[in-house]
């Protein structure tokens, strides 16, 4: 979870996340893995300019969209991808990786912004 102090009036307010993966062996040897958003749930302000800054570290490419925000990207490994919104209506919005949408395709790789 991540509660950034707001920027200079007007100017937008640049959250930090990464891409993650999380890797285990089963008790019968199978290799298993997840990717996931760091941090998983942001929280932002009506009406508040945002800059989400995403770093890939794991995995080579990550498409994701944010339901409800016409908002869509994709994240490679060892570069920054920026996309900017402006939230103007309260809710929960999914940033979900397309790749990774389930537990199916070593997800979900699912993060939630919270707009109050």
């Amino acid at each position: 979870m991540i509660k950034a102090a707001t920027g200079a009036a007007g100017e937008p307010r640049t959250i930090q996340l990464v891409t993650g993966e999380f890797k285990s062996t089963t008790a019968d040897g199978k290799n298993i893995e997840a990717y996931r958003w760091d941090p998983g749930t942001i929280y932002v302000k009506k009406g508040e300019k945002i800059n989400l800054s995403i770093y890939g570290v794991n995995g080579d490419s990550h498409p994701f969209v944010i339901e409800g925000l016409n908002v869509k990207g994709e994240v490679k490994k060892g570069k920054e991808t920026i996309v900017s919104f402006k939230a103007d209506k309260e809710g929960v919005y999914r940033i979900i990786c397309l790749t990774h949408p389930d537990i199916a395709h070593n997800g979900p790789m699912v993060g939630y912004i919270v707009v109050d």
